[in-house]
């Protein structure tokens, strides 16, 4: 069988090592190589999702296994089910998208060729994490992707980007190595031997309480950290305000993920006991990020700011699904991971348009747009409705089916929750209000509309979203059986108990 998914992690390496080793005289076409790649990425993604096998996709497919390090039991372990397909589809979605976000925000040749680069290399990592099926490798790409994140967030934006960058690596670095000591612990808790580190072998384990629930929780911090939860979550409206917004989206839509994402197939899958007793307080904590976030969304004053704590309580949905351990809290959640991507990167997007034509991402240094770019106003409005999930779009599915599968387990949690779908209303209308209704601000008359290159990063993402807002089944299909896998590992100890 062809190896498609490591072809797919080459494939950005080799790109970016190319754009590297461009003369100076080559460096101002950086852009359209990097471009170049990530469409071949797209297009080889989409000859090897044509080849899945949706019928089962709770299986493991396009796997690959081939000795790493032997003398340690870690392998080249790849292969993905419909989760991992949707998480790497949508990284192949939307890098060339936040390529061609940032069309026109560099215009040092050297410095935009590293930029292009270090975006490359974060892309072949994000599909590496998602395909990785060996703990070991899973984590030492965990911990490589923070390299072109700290340079990205470091090198390009804010003037406190450098602030930003370190205060984002410190929180990573801790969470990563905690669970470094978990992945050195699993070596001795299982049998060894060459394949030690595949999750297949992992999982089932015998180990006491104590050792599980260790284990558990340095997994759990990390992902927390990444996903981002309260109070673990402090980093992220810092890069966002900070960062270039192709950088952030990237990072909230796809990277954050992870948190999510390791949640469900390693800790769900390798400790079921422990996952359920700690759900009772991740639970409370998920609503407190629900709440939190929303409120604090309410209050900002920068855009940026206000989208990342938006995204705060979104994952607090995301993780209430997962810990409800619900068929359909779970293919909520599951969902939400993909939808919530489509619309934070939109909705970052036309954020970071707004400031490149202002310079400012301060709610008060706008106003009466509406009037002036009402293109630019319209596409604004769906995907920040999106974002609250009004019923016809993508995001909407996800949270009610979160809320439906939790209630008969966490009555309490889901009626607490559900009153950020109000606050999520609130936070995206009044900033709506604040930016594109009312007279127009002296010096906006001339504000530019809508751009074909905008048009071509922020409408498909709207197509996308109102197309699963109707046919949800399409990206459900996909998640379906790997939720209720993850629903079986832990329902199996529960009857062991």
């Amino acid at each position: 069988m062809f190896p498609f998914l490591t072809v797919l992690i080459a494939l950005p390496v080799v790109g970016a090592a190319l754009l590297w080793a461009l003369p100076a005289s080559a460096r101002t076409k950086a852009r359209e190589i990097a471009l170049g790649v990530t469409v071949a990425e797209a297009a080889l993604f989409v000859v090897m999702a044509l080849q899945f096998d949706k019928a089962d996709a709770g299986a493991i497919q396009f796997a690959e296994t081939h000795a790493w390090i032997p003398q340690i039991g870690a392998s080249w372990a790849l292969g993905v089910n419909g989760l991992g397909l949707l998480m790497i589809a949508l990284s192949v979605i939307l890098v060339p998208l936040a390529i061609l976000a940032g069309w026109r925000e560099e215009t040092d040749a050297t410095r935009r060729r590293n930029y292009m680069a270090l975006v490359l290399l974060g892309q072949a990592f994000m599909v590496g994490i998602f395909a990785a099926r060996d703990v070991f490798l899973f984590y030492v790409l965990f911990e490589a992707m923070l390299v072109p994140l700290y340079f990205l967030i470091g090198g390009f934006g804010g003037a406190q980007r450098r602030y930003a960058a370190v205060k984002f690596l410190l929180y990573s670095l801790v969470g990563g190595l905690i669970m470094l000591v978990a992945v050195v612990a699993l070596y001795f808790v299982g049998e060894g031997g060459e394949q030690a580190f595949l999750i297949d072998n992992l999982t089932g384990m015998e180990m006491s309480s104590t050792t599980e629930r260790l284990l558990f929780l340095g997994f759990f911090l990390a992902f927390a950290i990444k996903a981002p939860m309260v109070p673990l979550h402090t980093w992220l409206p810092t890069v966002a305000e900070e960062a270039r917004p192709g950088t952030t989206a990237l990072l909230v839509a796809v990277l954050d993920k992870i948190g999510t994402f390791g949640m469900i197939t390693l800790c769900l899958t390798m400790f079921p006991n422990a996952s359920q007793w700690a759900a009772p307080v991740i639970i409370v904590l998920a609503v407190i990020s629900v709440i939190y976030g929303a409120l604090l969304a309410i209050g900002q004053k920068n855009m940026m700011r206000l989208v990342a704590f938006t995204s705060v309580s979104h994952f607090g949905v995301m993780i209430l699904g997962i810990f409800a351990f619900q068929q359909t809290s779970m293919e909520g959640a599951a969902l939400y991971m993909f939808n919530h991507g489509l619309s934070t990167a939109a909705l970052f997007f036309l954020v970071g348009f707004l400031i490149e034509r202002t310079g400012s991402a301060d709610l008060a240094d706008y106003g009466g747009l509406q009037r002036v770019i009402p293109v630019f106003a319209g596409s604004f409005l769906i995907v920040g409705m999106s974002a609250a999930a009004l019923p016809g779009l993508s995001p909407f599915v996800s949270e009610i089916m979160v809320f439906i599968g939790a209630y008969p387990v966490a009555k309490a949690a889901v009626i607490v929750s559900a009153i950020s779908v109000v606050l999520a209303a609130l936070y995206i209308l009044l900033t709506y209000k604040k930016v594109f209704t009312g007279p127009v601000l002296e010096g906006s008359e001339g504000t530019r509309e809508m751009t074909l290159r905008e048009k071509l990063v922020a409408w498909p993402l709207i197509v996308a979203m109102l197309v699963l807002g109707f046919l949800p089944g399409l990206a459900i299909d996909y998640v379906r059986e790997p939720a209720a896998d993850a629903v079986a590992y832990v329902a199996i100890e529960e009857a062991n108990a």
